[in-house]
C-alpha cells in the first residue's frame, strides 16, 4: 500500500513498522492521516504475514495532536461536519485498538493530544526519557472527548484525573505511574527495548495472541459504539460553547485567551 503522511513496512520477520511521517508537522494528525491510518491498520489485521506491529513517529515528535489546518476547517465547520470528522478520529482508534495483532508504541518525541490517544490504543509503550506527554485541549476550551475511552481504559480514572483536565504537560517518568508507557530508557536504547518487547511473540501461536487480546478487552472497560456516540457529541457540545470559540480563536491569534488574563488580574487585585 502506498501513502503520504505515513510509512508502512514489513520486515522478513512479519514485523510492521508503522510509522507517523509528517516530521515537519511534528506529524501532527491531519484528516487524511486519520484515513490512512485507518487504511493502514485494516491492511494489517488482515494480513496473516504480520506478527507484531509497531506505531513510531519520524523526526523529533511522535505526534503533536490535531493538524493546524484540521483545526481550522473544524472551527468554522457546522455541528454534523464536526461530528463526522470526529467519527473518523474515533474509527481510527477503534480500528488500531482491536487490531489482532500485539502493537507496540515506540515514542522518539513529544506525544499531545491524539498522540496520546493513539499510545493509549497500544498493548504497550516504550519511550524515550526526554519525552514530553499532554492532553491540552483544555487550553482551548475543548475537551479530550474521542480518546478518552482509550486514554481512561488505559489510566484508570483515577490517574486520568490527574492529567486529564488541567493540560498540564508531564515527562516520561510521570507517564510511566499513570501507566500510559510501560518502559522509558535513553534514546540509544529506544531499538533495543523495543526489540525485547517484539521477540517474544515469535514463540507464541498469532491465533491465541488474536484471541487473548480479544480476551483482555471483553474484561476490561468497554468502548461500545454508544459510547463512542456519546463522546462525539460530547465533543460537538464542547465545539459551540463560548469558551471553545474564545480558546481556538485566541490560539490562531496566538494571543492568550480572556480566562487567562482574568485570573492575572484576580492575582494582581489580591
Amino acid at each position: 500500500m502506498t501513502f503520504e503522511t505515513i510509512h508502512l513496512a514489513v520486515d522478513k520477520r512479519g514485523v510492521a513498522a508503522l510509522t507517523l511521517n509528517r516530521p515537519d508537522k511534528h506529524n501532527a494528525m491531519s484528516a487524511q492521516m486519520i484515513e490512512e491510518l485507518t487504511a493502514a491498520a485494516s491492511f494489517l489485521a488482515e494480513d496473516a504475514s504480520v506478527r507484531v506491529v509497531i506505531l513510531t513517529g519520524s523526526g523529533k515528535s511522535f505526534c503533536a495532536g490535531g493538524d493546524l489546518g484540521w483545526m481550522r476547517e473544524q472551527f468554522v465547520a457546522d455541528r454534523a461536519t464536526r461530528m463526522h470528522e470526529a467519527r473518523k478520529l474515533a474509527m481510527m482508534l477503534k480500528t488500531l485498538n482491536e487490531l489482532p495483532k500485539p502493537l507496540i508504541g515506540k515514542v522518539q518525541g513529544q506525544a499531545f493530544g491524539g498522540g496520546v490517544g493513539l499510545l493509549s490504543v497500544c498493548d504497550t509503550v516504550v519511550a524515550v526519557d526526554t519525552a514530553k506527554f499532554g492532553l491540552t485541549e483544555v487550553r482551548l476550551g475543548l475537551i479530550p472527548a474521542t480518546i478518552s475511552p482509550y486514554v481512561l481504559a488505559r489510566m484508570g480514572e483515577g490517574k486520568a484525573r490527574r492529567v486529564f483536565m488541567s493540560a498540564r504537560v508531564f515527562d516520561a517518568a510521570e507517564a510511566r505511574n499513570l501507566d500510559l508507557v510501560a518502559r522509558v530508557v535513553r534514546a540509544e536504547e529506544l531499538d533495543g527495548a523495543v526489540e525485547a518487547e517484539t521477540e517474544p511473540y515469535f514463540a507464541a501461536s498469532p491465533a491465541a495472541v488474536a484471541a487473548s487480546k480479544r480476551l483482555a478487552r471483553s474484561l476490561g472497560p468497554q468502548i461500545s459504539n454508544e459510547v463512542i456516540d456519546s463522546t462525539i457529541e460530547q465533543l460537538a457540545n464542547a465545539w459551540e460553547t463560548a469558551d471553545a470559540k474564545e480558546g481556538v480563536s485566541a490560539f490562531f491569534e496566538k494571543r492568550t485567551p480572556a480566562w487567562t488574563e482574568s485570573a492575572n488580574a484576580s492575582q494582581q487585585v489580591t
